[in-house]
């Protein structure tokens, strides 16, 4: 059932996606392997409407936005470009529901750079950091603080404004991963102002790995001195004097050397795809899909982690499973043509712009007969 995907919160589909896809890939083939020397005239241009395409979608500035890999790749180039006296000896805080592959990185990257990460627990008994516990932990001596817009595990989202407003009187730095909704949930990196964001072409987004972005304020590059550098930091890259290296007065001084720009390019047709779409209607629609799934866990009497009110959450659903690991439950729901994932006892669902009225009631219904299996299973054994 193509129309029961349930993984914007991984991939992400649209209609035509494999044909625009193997479109854009057709094309890269045909003018990279052509025997000119007309490929960086076709290959700049797509990755500066990439660039471009992303500063609309959070309504960035000119300069401030650049690719990378991933969202982690995208942290460690913000974080080892700052000035060394921005970091040692102070605090880098995070929440303890934030993306663990951006964890990974700040642990290691807390010896050589001189900080000490601070990591927001959870609650005992907690699906998520309460901005309440996050706030408490805030104070002056956090040089940075990385939020997470939307987490990847619950769909728990944070109040963002008041977040930065208190951010903004402790004077730190205000990072934003934004990964699990871009896309889906509008964001301004000016209302509120923050300093960085970092994210991924992925998701709702419907584009491919490796298209990775980070944005960061015009006033934050001019402090910031990348260590990762090369002949594309510069003003004009076919600067070959080695003594006149200089780097770029804006976000190109985050690009080092030659730009991967593959990535970019089969990520653009899902990005003019996004362009083109009413916004507003895919939100609502992912807001009567979810609202069904939340009422039909209830009826099977599952455990719902992710938040009831509408203004908490993205656009995904996470469910406890009580009595197997959500891999199972993965499995026997693929066998009837619906895409989930799961992470522990954990089942997502993030219903999309693909995904039917009829696929959600698909979805529901299996997952009906796999909660009624268990307790048959159960009452047998007993």
């Amino acid at each position: 059932m193509q129309d029961a995907y349930f993984l914007y919160h991984s991939i992400g589909q649209y209609p035509g996606k494999a044909d625009d896809l193997a479109r854009a890939m057709a094309e890269f083939a045909t003018f990279w392997g052509a025997p000119d020397d007309g490929q960086w005239a076709e290959i700049l241009p797509r990755r500066a409407a990439f660039i471009d395409r992303w500063r609309d979608i959070i309504n960035a500035p000119e300069g401030s936005l650049t690719t990378c890999e991933n969202v982690t790749q995208g942290l460690h180039m913000l974080m080892t470009a700052l000035p060394e006296e921005k970091l040692k000896g102070k605090r880098v805080l995070v929440a303890g529901d934030c993306f663990p592959s951006n964890h990974f990185l700040l642990t290691k990257l807390q010896e050589r750079l001189g900080f000490t990460l601070d990591t927001v627990s959870l609650r005992q008994g907690a699906n998520w950091v309460e901005d309440e516990d996050f706030l408490k932990s805030w104070g002056p001596d956090v040089a940075v603080a990385l939020l997470t817009w939307v987490s990847s595990t619950t769909s728990h989202r944070i109040d963002l404004p008041s977040l930065v407003a208190h951010g903004r009187e402790m004077g730190s730095l205000i990072g934003v991963d934004i990964t699990q909704a871009a896309g889906l949930l509008p964001f301004d990196v000016s209302d509120p102002e923050i300093d960085f964001t970092i994210s991924t072409s992925l998701k709702w987004m419907c584009g491919t790995p490796g298209a990775g972005i980070l944005h960061a304020a015009p006033r934050l590059i001019a402090e910031s001195s990348p260590e990762l550098r090369g002949w594309f930091s510069q003003p004009d890259p076919f600067n070959w004097a080695l003594d006149k290296f200089e780097l770029a007065p804006d976000i190109r001084r985050f690009d080092n050397g030659t730009p991967g720009c593959v990535a970019a390019i089969a990520s653009l047709p899902a990005m003019d795809w996004h362009a083109a779409q009413d916004t507003a209607a895919i939100l609502a629609q992912n807001r009567r899909h979810t609202a069904r799934i939340i009422e039909g866990v209830d009826d099977l009497g599952l455990d719902l982690i992710t938040p009831r009110n509408e203004a908490a959450r993205g656009g995904s659903i996470m469910i406890r499973l009580p009595d197997r690991p959500a891999s199972e439950a993965v499995a026997a729901l693929r066998e009837d043509g619906i895409a989930t994932d799961g992470r522990g006892n954990i089942l997502r669902l993030s219903p999309g712009v693909i995904t039917s009225d009829a696929g959600v009631e698909a979805a529901l219904e299996a997952m009906a007969r796999l909660r009624l299996g268990s307790v048959q299973t159960s009452a047998a054994r007993g």
